[in-house]
């Protein structure tokens, strides 16, 4: 191919360093490599195809960074406007772009914005990013394969800032191509853009801006905290709005392009460097903490934006080198993050680095990137939860150079990777899946009871259930709340819709006002538009096939009897219920069951006292299976009047764990978890699963009481003592799983050994 070094027409500036070619491909396989080669002989160097000075030493690149009298931004934003768009977007407000601002105007317009993008807030959309980030895994998990830079890393930023700035997925195409349209805009200022394209970039361009101009409007008096809203309701001390709605317009625009591509850029190049440094990657896996400097490191070695640039406003000299008044300093910020003067090792990927932030690629000073904190959250949680998921998950060729060959943003725009499937299943036993999930209805069931209908943003169809499955509910936590919890409450609820219902979920939240605050903040946070993250469905009370059915519920234990009643009549088999409650008006869904009849028998205390069950358990009935669910109290009497049934006829769901009686006190034992090779002591006063999370081993949880399943987990041999409220009889009497949570080693079992 022809480069651009050959194309160049010098214009009689030196130093040139004639080994430099920012359309080579050395420079788009390693920027901050071919930077190197040239640093030592020409650390500051005219490149006649930018008309531009390239300083590539850390000194020098931070006294440019640092001066902002001395080097502008002004002329990052000095794109050409055609003239047909001149009317609409004048070349003044392509001049308030915040990468091409200098102070005042500068301060005055990254205050408004920086409000959106503080690091408190954006620590707390964590979770939301790791739910966005698990859902899209699960889309192509079972290929073994996909193009990583667009169906995920950009899929995810792409969703993220879509939230953030609150804008529905109608929105969604014009923001993908707005990224890339920003992209080519900033870098006309610099690299010419020739026709047609620039035509349909500059017409793309105003028409998204015109349509963020119009949401802009509609927000003005929002008191929402999307970055839209925020900025929009922003006032000025004398009480007009803080910036014109033209100029917020333009801001989202970047934010599309910066919140989106670059940190997608740096997830995809990371994937790159762990595979060539596995030792990293084991780490990091063995530690999951490590993941943001996972995130730093791969910054430092390869920033997404290998340069920034300024306009010298008086003769300065740098390393010896004049520079006139009026020229473009390029800033190389990759060489800058490896220079020998200041990074030790500097081409090795350490992520044990004493102070891992210590580079430039977010630039610094005044400029230092607005939306750092985001990166840094979602590049870490998008990595981990990556690995974790696939950890085999490697790149069929590190030396792909698929790239929009662009000298100031080297956007590379494919990576293909393949991964063993076998992660797929293994992951399911380690890793709880979430989703970011809408309230799209809230209506009240009964006196107490909340139904909270949940569906994805997008509308897209939600993972497969069957009757009896539950699913985490991450709740916000209130403020002031002092329970011993850190981070949003999370709570498990059963299903109560319609499993053939791929698009939504329903559950049931019963205000337990003696409660410890998770009900209550789902009755006083959620509503209709909320935004919650909640679990994949998880079922460890199963409806088994059987001709015969009956179902005992009591107060909000309906909640998983209703798809079970669903099924049972889909199946065709004989049912009935019985189901109790307080009083007539507590007792939730009543409208939905009086279209079953005489099948189903309302017992309400306060009219009837309580469900007669010596009577309706006393005869034993043939080929009938009883599930039940509800207050502690009513199932120990279900099962005292069961007693007398065949084994396994009886099936129940406790929300609350089951009194465990302890006729000897608890002594120390050694598990072994056999797939990890790793032996854990167990104290007196620990559970299994806290001495394992203390040994920083990949197990998870949910409930911490016995009574989700989350942590099941097979027993390879020794014995348990059992305490959940999740296994039958019959299945800890087989003794081949435990709940790692609450059961423990049976007395004069010194070591239990754990597999997957």
């Amino acid at each position: 191919m022809t480069s651009l070094q050959e194309e160049a027409r010098p214009v009689g500036r030196c130093p040139v360093a004639h080994g430099f070619d920012a359309m080579g491909d050395d420079y788009y396989r390693d920027p901050a490599g071919h930077l190197a080669t040239v640093r030592d002989t020409s650390p500051v160097f005219w490149y006649p195809h930018l008309n531009a000075w390239i300083v590539t030493r850390r000194d020098d690149c931070l006294t440019v960074l640092s001066d902002w009298r001395t080097y502008s931004s002004a002329a990052n934003s000095a794109a050409d406007v055609p003239e047909k768009h001149r009317g609409t977007y004048p070349p003044d407000l392509v001049s308030k772009m915040i990468v091409g601002q200098d102070p005042p105007g500068h301060t005055e317009t990254r205050s408004v914005a920086q409000r959106g993008f503080v690091k408190e807030r954006m620590d707390r959309l964590q979770p939301e990013i790791e739910a966005r980030a698990h859902r899209i895994i699960d889309r192509f998990e079972d290929r073994g394969s996909a193009n990583l830079l667009e169906e995920y890393s950009l899929e995810l930023t792409t969703q993220t800032i879509m939230a953030l700035l609150g804008l529905g997925y109608e929105h969604e195409a014009m923001l993908r191509q707005l990224r890339d349209d920003l992209f080519s805009v900033l870098s006309s200022a610099h690299e010419p853009l020739p026709e047609p394209g620039r035509t349909e970039v500059w017409d793309r361009f105003v028409e998204a801006n015109l349509t963020l101009r119009a949401i802009v409007d509609e927000r003005r008096d929002s008191d929402a905290d999307d970055i839209i809203s925020v900025m929009a309701s922003a006032r000025a001390k004398d009480g007009s709005y803080a910036l014109p709605t033209p100029q917020i317009a333009l801001h989202v625009s970047e934010f599309a392009a910066a919140g989106t591509d670059t940190t997608a850029q740096a997830m995809t190049n990371a994937v790159i460097f762990l595979s060539q440094n596995p030792g990293a990657l084991q780490d990091a896996l063995a530690e999951p903490e490590l993941w943001p400097r996972v995130f730093e490191e791969t910054v430092r070695r390869r920033p997404s934006s290998t340069f920034t640039s300024r306009r010298v406003t008086r003769d300065v000299e740098l390393s010896g080198v004049k520079i006139s008044a009026g020229d473009m300093v390029w800033v190389a910020l990759a060489s800058a993050n490896t220079d020998p003067e200041h990074v030790d090792r500097p081409f090795e990927f350490d992520i044990h680095r004493p102070d891992p932030e210590d580079h430039l690629a977010f630039t610094a000073g005044r400029h230092t990137c607005l939306g750092n904190p985001l990166a840094r959250v979602q590049g870490a949680t998008g990595l981990r939860v990556l690995f974790e998921r696939l950890p085999s998950l490697r790149p069929d060729d590190t030396d792909e150079l698929d790239f929009l060959r662009m000298a100031l943003l080297p956007v590379r725009r494919s990576l293909h990777v393949h991964w063993d499937v076998a992660d797929v299943e293994r992951s399911r036993t380690r890793t709880v899946r979430t989703l970011d999930l809408e309230v799209t209805e809230r209506t009240e069931a009964s006196d107490g009871v909340v139904a909270l209908v949940l569906a994805h943003p997008d509308g897209g169809d939600l993972p497969p259930w069957k009757a009896g499955a539950h699913i985490d509910v991450h709740v916000p936590r209130a403020d002031g709340v002092e329970d011993g919890e850190d981070g949003p409450w999370v709570r498990q609820y059963s299903l109560a819709s319609d499993p053939e219902d791929r698009t939504t979920y329903r559950i049931g939240v019963l205000r337990e006002e003696a409660g410890r605050g998770g009900s209550a903040a789902v009755h006083d946070t959620l509503a209709a538009g909320s935004r919650v993250t909640v679990s994949w469905p998880r079922n460890n009370f199963r409806l088994l096939p059987s001709p015969r059915y009956l179902f005992v519920a009591g107060g909000i234990g309906i909640t998983p009897i209703l798809p079970m009643i669903r099924e049972a009549e889909r199946a065709g088999a004989e049912w009935d219920l019985v189901y109790g409650g307080r009083t007539h008006a507590s007792m939730a869904f009543r409208e939905e069951l009086a279209a079953h009849g005489d099948r189903v028998t309302l017992v309400p205390q306060d009219r009837d006292g309580l469900i007669d069950l010596a009577g309706l358990l006393g005869e034993v009935r043939d080929d009938t299976l009883v599930y039940a669910c509800g207050p502690e109290p009513l199932l120990r009497a279900v099962e005292e009047n069961t007693a007398h049934w065949p084994r396994n006829s009886l099936r129940m769901e406790r929300f609350a764990p089951k009194p465990v009686e302890r006729t000897v006190p608890d002594t120390p034992f050694q598990v072994e978890f056999a797939e990890l090779g790793t032996v854990v002591e167990v104290g007196a006063d620990e559970t299994i699963l806290e001495a394992a999370e203390k040994a920083g081993l990949p197990v998870v949880s949910s409930c911490k009481t016995g009574t989700c399943g989350t942590c099941e987990t097979r027993i390879v041999s020794g014995r348990a003592d059992h305490r959940d409220s999740i296994l039958t009889a019959s299945e800890q009497e087989a003794g081949e799983t435990m709940l790692i949570c609450v059961s423990r080693a049976e007395a004069g079992c010194p070591r239990l050994v754990l597999g997957g």
